[in-house]
């Protein structure tokens, strides 16, 4: 997958825009400013906003191409984050962040549970837990996202890989997307917002 993404991000600069989430735009509004991690970060639009908006931000990818491109434009932007280029199945960490966001941040189905348990370690309790992403319906959409179904994410599922979190918010439908050249138009989508318990 490194090289795939490599090859995407090299080939298509700021593949998904320079502006952040939207969603994580919203709920970074309303939550009390701390440590947060942006695993899967790519090209930097997400954490870079966290940066200016006074978090401190760690940011993981296994594409040193784009940790270049997030880097650059956060020099651009005179925010200042933490990259690292590593493997999620590499990274350690021990509750130390307030927040995490998984922006669109797909998985093989093998690694999902492992991996979310993983994440869910590395947020202190009372932390905040963000995710947006594509649902399985995304297969009849042609806005972005994998085009195998199962690294798309189920509701049901998606909950159920958090273990000891609260729901303040959950999504699951058609929302419109107008991200860089990567996300565009309808898609099939899911949110999750809650707090560590």
């Amino acid at each position: 997958m490194k090289d795939f993404w490599n090859q995407k991000f090299g080939e298509t600069p700021n593949l998904y825009g320079a502006l952040p989430n939207e969603y994580l735009k919203e709920k970074l509004k309303n939550i009390k400013i701390g440590k947060i991690l942006f695993p899967g970060e790519g090209e930097g639009r997400n954490a870079i906003y966290a940066a200016q908006s006074g978090w401190d931000v760690m940011a993981i990818d296994q594409s040193d191409v784009a940790m270049r491109n997030a880097l650059k434009l956060s020099l651009e932007k005179d925010a200042k984050i933490t990259y690292q280029v590593i493997d999620i199945l590499d990274f350690k960490c021990q509750e130390e962040f307030d927040a995490i966001a998984l922006i669109y941040f797909h998985l093989p189905l093998n690694l999902i549970e492992l991996i979310h348990k993983k994440l869910s370690s590395c947020l202190k309790k009372g932390g905040t837990l963000i995710v947006e992403g594509f649902g399985k319906k995304q297969l009849e959409y042609l806005s972005g996202g994998p085009r195998n179904i199962e690294m798309l994410y189920d509701l049901v599922h998606l909950k159920e890989s958090f273990q000891n979190f609260e729901w303040l918010e959950e999504f699951d439908g058609i929302g419109n997307l107008t991200e860089g050249t990567g996300h565009v138009g309808q898609a099939h989508l899911i949110r999750l917002f809650g707090t560590k318990i």
